[in-house]
């Protein structure tokens, strides 16, 4: 098998939900070695967070921990906290989201563990940072609120509502993700290893863009607007015969092609819709004549006659039909990871210098303590290949 970008770097995954597993997920499947430390008897909460139900545990616990090791270690204990502690001597990256200074009393906090290894790319993710917003606890759903995400989603005259998954967990995982390999990188020139820190927080406001832009040139915070956009018409979902279609107008010559194609040529003439920002100022009219065309066909063929011209759309699908259509561009979106588990979501990235990883199962709790536990005791040891369900007896 072809070397990965990662071969060789072992990640001691000291979190769990989702920010944190994200990351080190993402880190596994670029080819470190990521051992998950977790609570003897319940492991990660999302083990236990369903339905829906795998054979072993549950979906969510899933879809973030394949290609991982576990083992179970209970901090309090002296024997297990040397283990924990001997992995911090072992790891070239620790992962955690503990509660902001909880770790100290194992010294397992930043500080201690650079002290026994200073080449350590040391991870903390939290809700609101270290400072002032350290006690405050961090669910995706409230920073989605205090972050303003909900302010700006959902339609104008409806109450805010919530992202269809908890993207603010998933933003933070990629930026640690980001930050690890940036670390890793200045290890590489200086030998130093430093305290990485993120916060979902600071994640989301990183990620609204223009909209957070806005705010900042205007003075007023942007509003919801459901699926339109603030500063471009039409780019919006309009209502077909049987179903929603998305249409990305980009341009003043991509809405004369848009308009050619639905018979309604004088329309891009028309001084109210000549021009974008002429568009966004009378875009409830514009939206009207558009779907009385629209309206007269169902969604799916109004995608193909326009994507054969040029025409950025899509029928709004659900997953299962997002599902097929990667596949049928050839994105290849899951992987099946073996040893009876559901399928995966496959990682987004891809190397023309390097092979796939070898997807693996996500882990029983505990199933490689006694091989992880014995590379502890041994320098000399070497990890086996990562065992999958069906090895167990």
């Amino acid at each position: 098998m072809e070397s990965l970008p990662l071969d060789g770097v072992v990640v001691a995954d000291f979190s769990r939900v989702l920010a944190g597993p994200y990351a080190t997920m993402l880190l596994a499947d670029l080819g470190a070695t990521v051992i998950k430390v977790e609570r003897p008897g319940k492991g990660d909460d999302t083990r236990s967070w369903g339905p829906p139900w795998t054979e072993n545990s549950s979906a969510y616990f899933e879809s973030v921990n394949r290609g991982k090791r576990s083992i179970a270690l209970d901090l309090s204990d002296a024997q297990d906290r040397e283990s924990a502690l001997e992995l911090v001597r072992r790891a070239d990256v620790l992962v955690e989201n503990f509660k902001v200074g909880s770790l100290a009393q194992y010294g397992l906090d930043a500080e201690s563990a650079l002290e026994l290894n200073p080449r350590l790319v040391y991870t903390s993710i939290s809700g609101f940072g270290s400072k002032q917003g350290a006690d405050l606890p961090g669910y995706d759903f409230v920073v989605q609120a205090l972050g303003g995400l909900m302010s700006i989603t959902g339609e104008p005259d409806r109450p805010p509502v919530k992202v269809g998954v908890a993207v603010v967990d998933v933003l933070t995982g990629k930026d640690a993700a980001l930050g690890i390999m940036a670390a890793l990188r200045h290890r590489d020139r200086t030998g130093q290893g430093q305290h990485v820190e993120v916060n979902l927080m600071s994640s989301l406001l990183g990620s609204l863009a223009n909209q957070t832009s806005s705010l900042l040139t205007t003075g007023v915070a942007p509003q919801r607007m459901g699926n339109q956009h603030p500063s471009i018409a039409p780019y919006e979902t309009l209502r077909c015969e049987d179903a929603f279609l998305a249409v990305a107008i980009g341009n003043d010559a991509q809405f004369r092609k848009l308009c050619d194609a639905l018979g309604l040529v004088a329309m891009p003439d028309d001084p109210d819709f000549a021009t974008n920002a002429q568009r966004v100022a009378h875009r409830e009219e514009m939206v009207r004549q558009l779907e009385n065309v629209l309206g007269a066909r169902p969604a799916a063929d109004w995608q193909q006659r326009l994507q054969g011209i040029g025409i950025a759309c899509g029928q709004v699908n659900d997953l299962s039909r997002a599902v097929h259509y990667a596949e049928s561009l050839g994105l290849r979106p899951v992987v099946d990871p073996g040893g009876g588990a559901a399928m995966q979501v496959r990682m987004p990235i891809d190397f023309s210098g390097h092979g796939s990883a070898e997807v693996t199962p996500p882990p029983l709790l505990g199933q490689h303590e006694e091989e992880v536990l014995a590379w502890l005791r041994d320098p000399e040891q070497q990890l086996p290949p990562i065992s999958s369900r069906r090895d167990l007896s």
